[in-house]
């Protein structure tokens, strides 16, 4: 039952037909051959009883001095005992005549029986005085009725057989027919699902039935679905420009309050010089949050800045330089093309990729302990998509946890730092905002040292470089600066 159930609709609508109509046939097949049979035992008896009279009255006794003297027409005869049949004359003086088979017939019967095969009838053979001096049995063998029936039989097999089978046929047919408005219908519903597009018109069967009444339905719910898919984008898209915009507006009154701040730290002394310089810290950080919310919120909204020819090489220098304040302790290194016509170019703004660089080093800064080495290595590649910039920045920590690996690019997934706090959780979010405007990826690999390494890829305008700086470490200043 459990493997029937995962047949597909039409094959068990055909094997449920093709069912019920071997059940049908078998019945009226068993019905007919049960009669067939005894019309043709019936009848195969009336034709033996015919036979017997016809010689009964064609075998007259004569009497005479030795006994009974039977006389009869030879051809009758003859004709009778045609197809193995058996005639047998039994006097009441205990002689017996025998023509065709030499079988035995068992004594004679006034009805008929069957005995080694034969059926048998028994006749009484009268004298002129219409005294009876002899038995007449006539047999004939029951093979042929047994063949006969045999036959019937073989053509009832055949013709229950053949009728499931035309009825399974037929029923694939009419089911395959009948399913084929749903098929279309989970055609265009593969359609929706790989084209996320909900206003196809979907196939209608011309009969006004169930699946008509479905394909409206599932109308009705796509044009729903899109309707509130419509309004979900426009409320988000104005979340987004909100955002945007909010980010953006903040931007001058924190650059006012950064200023002021400055100038006040500068003019203050003792305790309120410190008060002044944490206000000025935490005013810092508020502008980096909010430049950070600011490029994501243009990342969704679509706004993309003045695209330009960016050498990836000055931008990482720049990047490495301006992340050295806050790599003490840390072996920085980089390797990098040599400057010129092997450096990668690519199409984009370059202060978002000045961006994508300078928080995947300070994430591997902030992220491995002391005394560890931070790797940094840019070059080209040419592939059968073209040629591609590669920025990998790989670290000897402790590498990213197992629990925070697939959701690392999330906003606000922070993970634990050795020797810094913990970050707003937006940094590797806008290295993959920032990857994916510019047409690349960004994906997570364990580093040779047993650390994470991350790995940007950006399509590429440059010749693929042949020449490279050789790795040179970055030496940061003995500590970092008290504004940082």
């Amino acid at each position: 039952m459990r493997g029937l159930r995962r047949l597909p609709v039409r094959i068990r609508l055909a094997l449920i037909s093709a069912s019920l109509t071997f059940a049908i046939l078998l019945l009226f097949a068993v019905v007919i051959a049960v009669f067939a049979g005894k019309q043709v035992r019936s009848e195969f008896e009336d034709e033996l009883k015919v036979t017997a009279a016809d010689l009964q009255q064609k075998l007259p006794v004569q009497p005479s001095m030795t006994g009974p003297v039977i006389q009869g027409d030879l051809e009758a005869i003859e004709a009778a005992s045609a197809g193995a049949a058996a005639i047998h004359i039994v006097t009441l003086d205990g002689h017996d005549y025998h023509v065709g088979p030499d079988v035995d017939l068992g004594r004679p019967r006034t009805s008929s029986h069957a005995i080694n095969g034969y059926l048998v009838v028994s006749r009484d053979l009268s004298d002129p005085n219409g005294e009876v001096v002899a038995r007449l049995q006539y047999g004939r063998p029951l093979s042929r009725v047994r063949h006969t029936i045999a036959r019937i039989d073989l053509f009832l097999a055949l013709g229950v057989f053949g009728g499931t089978a035309l009825a399974f046929l037929a029923g694939l047919a009419l089911a395959r027919r009948a399913m084929a408005p749903i098929a279309g219908l989970t055609r265009a519903a593969r359609h929706i699902a790989r084209t996320r597009d909900p206003a196809v018109e979907l196939p209608k069967p011309p009969a006004e039935d169930e699946v008509a009444d479905l394909a409206r339905t599932l109308e009705d719910m796509l044009r729903a679905l899109d309707a509130a898919r419509a309004e979900t984008e426009g409320a988000l898209s104005r979340q987004r420009e909100f955002v945007a915009d909010a980010s953006h507006e903040l931007r001058t009154p924190l650059t006012s309050i950064l200023a002021n701040l400055e100038l006040l730290e500068a003019e203050l002394k003792g305790e309120e010089r410190e008060m002044a310089d944490s206000a000025l810290r935490s005013s810092r950080r508020m502008r980096r949050l909010v430049a950070d919310l600011l490029l994501l919120a243009r990342a969704d909204a679509g706004r993309a800045g003045l695209r330009e020819a960016v050498d990836l090489t000055e931008i990482v220098s720049e990047a490495a330089a301006e992340a050295a304040p806050v790599s003490a302790g840390h072996d920085l290194r980089l390797e990098l093309p040599l400057p010129g016509e092997g450096a990668p170019i690519v199409e984009g703004v370059s202060d978002d990729l000045h961006r994508l660089a300078l928080n995947l080093i300070e994430n591997a800064l902030a992220h491995t302990p002391p005394g560890t080495e931070v790797s940094v290595e840019l070059r080209n590649e040419t592939g059968t998509e073209g040629r591609t910039a590669v920025l990998e920045v790989s670290d000897a920590g402790k590498g990213v946890p197992p629990e925070l690996r697939h959701r690392i690019f999330d906003r606000f997934v922070r993970g634990t730092a050795e020797g810094a706090g913990g970050g707003s959780g937006l940094g590797l979010a806008i290295v993959r905002a920032v990857a994916e405007r510019h047409g690349g990826s960004v994906e997570l690999s364990e580093s040779e040292a047993g650390g994470a390494r991350f790995t940007v890829r950006l399509p590429a305008k440059a010749a693929p470089a042949i020449d490279r700086e050789p790795a040179r470490p970055l030496r940061p200043p003995a500590a970092p600066s008290a504004g940082a």
